[in-house]
């Protein structure tokens, strides 16, 4: 394919790649549709014609050229022997008026016309980035928000998969659905209700119910948040974290509770779900980095609080978990994990502790840590953890006096 020289006319001359889906401006000059309205989306002030620097408006009407894409085409069946694959015709783009009689058909009494008009729109969302600007200007945006609660309300859960996936397909192109969350404490209860629904392909339904919900919790008012009660933790940690629904599910639980415990009540509320032991035992099963990461920032936050320590101390295998983690993971691990031992150290450190830190490790681990290639802030506090019970540890031979004083 490299030996082949490709007509001119036929690359995009904003890409500079064959022409899939060729339309021309008012200008006479052809592109790839995605290039330019992408070119048109982000120009500042006045658009010009990036070939003819001519004025190039906004609103500017795109015609498609079929007979450059049936040239294009042709080209490819007659060179495909060389390795070149066959240009697809491209899909018309959505009108708004198909999007609209779509939406009529959600609420008419007949179940299998709303379902179907359900899945067409998914399909639509599904397809490009054309197609979800369209349908979030005809209004979907609201009609999937009010569906969904309207499920909740009546206890019906046909198509709420079709809904949450719409939903979650459209979010970034729309600044109403922010508006109509960021108050609405029936959207969320509608989100949390899903999570416990006896429902058919349960696991994709409630991995995007935690999607949109993530969403839903990074723009919703701080008043909302301040009103979440502990059942909604324990929806989230025992629907979710403890029945491992699927890995981007567990993600986006983490990351929600992660958004809302910087709040110190939110915070007692998630250690009061239970969510310090539900951590532990998901990452004693040695998930990817990016889950531990987050596991170990959420049980840094939780382990500022007495009652988050206690629940951290009362797991049997949690000191021994942070020393195999600490050095092999990374150095966000490393920072969140020197914090939960600086937190037990100062204000949990009763003797069971201490002597289950030099037993398991941890120790030997702030020793290394010491001695390790790392942030010096992280030597200067694990240097000042092994300070703290230098008299219980200081017959052991993991940690040697020099260790101690060698640094100023």
């Amino acid at each position: 394919m490299a030996d082949i020289e490709i007509p001119e006319y036929f690359l995009c001359p904003i890409s500079l790649e064959i022409l899939k889906d060729p339309v021309t401006t008012i200008t006479g000059i052809t592109y790839e549709r995605e290039s330019i309205e992408q070119w048109l989306k982000t120009a500042q002030g006045n658009p010009t014609c990036p070939v003819t620097k001519q004025p190039l408006p906004g609103d500017s009407e795109l015609t498609p050229n079929h007979t450059l894409r049936r040239l294009i085409q042709s080209w490819c069946t007659l060179n495909a022997i060389d390795g070149i694959d066959r240009i697809p015709t491209p899909k018309s783009p959505v009108k708004k008026s198909q999007v609209l009689r779509l939406m009529k058909d959600l609420d008419v009494p007949d179940h299998h016309s709303s379902t179907k008009a359900l899945m067409k729109l998914e399909a639509l969302a599904a397809d490009n980035e054309r197609n979800r600007i369209c349908m979030v200007e005809a209004g979907v945006a609201k009609a999937m928000v009010l569906f969904i609660i309207k499920c909740f309300k009546e206890g019906k859960t046909t198509g709420l998969e079709e809904g949450l996936r719409i939903l979650y397909l459209i979010w970034n192109q729309s600044q109403e659905i922010k508006l109509l969350v960021r108050e609405n404490q029936e959207f969320i209860d509608s989100l949390t209700w899903i999570l416990r629904c006896k429902i058919d392909n349960h696991a994709a339904v409630k991995t995007h119910a935690m999607l949109v919900l993530h969403k839903t919790i990074c723009v919703v008012c701080q008043k909302l948040l301040g009103r979440l009660e502990v059942d909604f933790f324990k929806e989230i940690i025992t629907r979710v974290l403890r029945k491992r629904i699927s890995k981007l599910a567990i993600k986006s639980a983490l990351l929600i509770l992660t958004e809302v415990c910087f709040g110190g009540r939110n915070r007692m509320k998630i250690v009061e779900a239970n969510a310090v032991f539900e951590l532990i035992e998901l990452e004693l099963e040695k998930p990817e980095r990016n889950i531990t990461e987050l596991i170990f920032n959420l049980l840094a936050q939780l382990c500022s609080c007495a009652a988050g320590r206690e629940q951290f101390l009362k797991h049997a295998g949690s000191i021994a978990m942070l020393s195999k983690r600490v050095l092999r993971v990374s150095p966000a691990t490393d920072d969140r994990a020197v914090r939960i031992l600086d937190s037990i150290s100062k204000f949990s450190a009763g003797d069971e502790a201490v002597l289950e830190m030099l037993r398991v490790g941890a120790v030997s681990k702030l020793c290394m840590l010491i001695q390790a290639d790392c942030a010096p802030y992280l030597k200067k506090k694990a240097r000042g953890i092994l300070r703290l019970h230098s008299n219980t540890w200081n017959n052991s031979p993991c940690i040697a006096v020099y260790l101690l004083t060698r640094y100023p």
